[in-house]
């Protein structure tokens, strides 16, 4: 695949035929928003992808066995391409390869009103952000494929992801849910926080924020110690659940 390049007013239309068909057939899609995804979804996409994009490499040369999965827990990462360890020591048609894809940052693509720019790409709706996040894995996939490795951050994979598909980072700026709670709710890692539990109101330090925030409570009796040496016990609490 090293050999492909497409000029930018090509990847555009091959962007939007892809767009056109994953709406045209997906059970879940029907325009630019995304409020369900599956992996029978996903496995359109790619082979979307490798028609009209990767002139049906995969399916001419393929000899591994790829699944897609799906994740609501991957709060940094919106895609992922996981490998065995050792697939260099592996036979091609033994080697089985991963495609997961973060679901929630497409869910909740519209959360706050910013630009959302993934790839280097200012995209303008859940569906074109999947598209771009997943075009990134399709890069992983080949370089995993052809070489047994794979790192956005060299300069292959950075000119296999512009030849192919126009990318010019590496990166996605789509919400997080750091992010959003702030926006949303004003909290953030740091600060002093009250809730209710068992009937009492507890006082902590928020620690970090994903689904809920982590809220760390000074306990004598708590597991866990900081630098100084005090202790205290660990919260998973609902963010509307709790008062700066």
């Amino acid at each position: 695949m090293l050999h492909v390049h497409y000029l930018e007013k090509e990847i555009k239309q091959k962007r939007d035929i892809v767009r056109q068909q994953f709406i045209s057939r997906a059970a879940d899609i029907g325009d630019g928003t995304i409020t369900q995804l599956s992996t029978e979804d996903l496995k359109l996409l790619f082979d979307l992808y490798d028609k009209t994009f990767l002139q049906g490499y995969f399916a001419c040369n393929f000899k591994g066995k790829l699944i897609f999965s799906l994740s609501t827990k991957m709060t940094r990462a919106a895609g992922k391409t996981i490998v065995p360890k050792r697939i260099a020591q592996l036979k091609p048609e033994d080697v089985t390869y991963e495609i997961r894809i973060g679901v929630n940052f497409f869910f909740r693509y519209n959360a706050l009103g910013r630009d959302k720019v993934v790839s280097g790409i200012k995209t303008h709706d859940a569906l074109e952000a999947l598209q771009i996040v997943f075009e990134h894995e399709l890069c992983h996939l080949i370089e995993f494929y052809e070489f047994q490795s794979s790192s956005c951050k060299q300069d292959r994979f950075k000119m296999i992801a512009k030849n192919i598909f126009g990318h010019m980072d590496s990166y996605h700026h789509l919400p997080t849910e750091r992010e959003i709670a702030n926006e949303k709710y004003g909290f953030k890692g740091g600060d002093t926080v009250t809730f209710e539990f068992e009937g009492q109101a507890v006082r902590g330090i928020v620690n970090r924020i994903n689904k809920r925030a982590t809220v760390m409570v000074p306990d004598e009796a708590g597991v866990y110690v900081d630098r100084q040496g005090r202790r205290y016990k660990k919260f998973y609490v609902p963010l509307i659940a709790l008062k700066k």
